[in-house]
């Protein structure tokens, strides 16, 4: 009797049936390539590496991709664009470009992701740096090879990086030394004929409230508007009225009548 039950506990037991721990192991491992990559591919990656990402590929002077196959929009600035097929390219657009591949390629960097952290395109919108700790959006900014471009929510950096430009556009240094970028007065905007980012200098004649924000109105010649989930960030606008200010953004024709969009306070610049 003593003998059959030990043979029936044997049976029972895995290492007695040939299934032993490694052999388990092996069941629970997942099959290499069985349904793509994991959703915590970035992660993986980051954590291997230091919280560090590699540079793949740099597009222009502020977009890069990444060896885990994001594309980088830095946040808070913009860059000229490059010739992109019949499209001309602006003025420092290949400068800046050459000035990032120098810096980048390559090589390994930290991300800080913003609030919001895409944007209509799919790109991660992220302040971006180097092994250093050297913030690449800040030298762009300070070279003079970027302008400040805030998008609330993301505000992260938006004092420092309004200072540099200050800074960058006194020493009249990059695009601040450019005469494609010099100031547009709101008598010559019509026949200037403007494209891609531009500053318009002029005074501001009214500033009415509308059902989706506040409208600064320079006579009948230009608008610049403020939606209303920013208006906040801008303080009393009433302050501007017969004010002369310089604005900066890109315009847009609204039936007929220019238009440009203020997202933050460093669009716009009392004289």
């Amino acid at each position: 009797m003593k003998i059959l039950l030990c043979l029936l506990l044997c049976l029972l037991l895995p290492s007695c049936s040939g299934v032993g721990p490694q052999q388990d192991a092996r069941r629970s491992q997942p099959v290499a390539g069985a349904g793509g990559a994991s959703p915590a591919s970035s992660h993986a990656v980051a954590t291997r590496n230091n919280g560090l990402f590699t540079v793949k590929k740099v597009y222009d002077g502020d977009t890069v991709l990444l060896e885990d196959g994001r594309k980088i929009r830095l946040l808070g600035i913009n860059t000229p664009e490059i010739t992109h097929g019949k499209r001309p390219g602006e003025a420092g657009g290949e400068q800046a470009k050459s000035w990032l591949t120098n810096k980048l390629l390559n090589q390994p960097v930290r991300l800080e992701i913003g609030v919001e952290n895409t944007d209509k395109f799919g790109r991660t919108l992220a302040h971006v740096f180097n092994a250093q700790n050297d913030s690449i959006n800040l030298q762009l900014v300070a070279l003079g090879m970027a302008s400040v471009d805030i998008f609330p929510p993301n505000l992260a950096y938006a004092e420092q990086l309004t200072a540099a430009e200050r800074q960058a556009e006194s020493n009249r240094l990059g695009i601040w030394q450019m005469p494609e970028y010099a100031p547009i007065a709101i008598e010559r905007l019509v026949a200037a004929k403007p494209h891609g980012w531009t500053r318009v200098i002029g005074k501001i004649t009214a500033v009415q409230a509308t059902p989706h924000g506040v409208n600064l109105e320079f006579s009948d010649l230009f608008t610049a508007r403020i939606e209303q989930r920013n208006v906040p960030l801008f303080g009393d606008l009433n302050n501007y009225t017969n004010k002369t200010v310089e604005v900066r953004g890109w315009i847009q024709p609204r039936k007929g009548h220019p238009v440009m969009l203020l997202r933050h306070p460093s669009a716009i610049k009392r004289q």
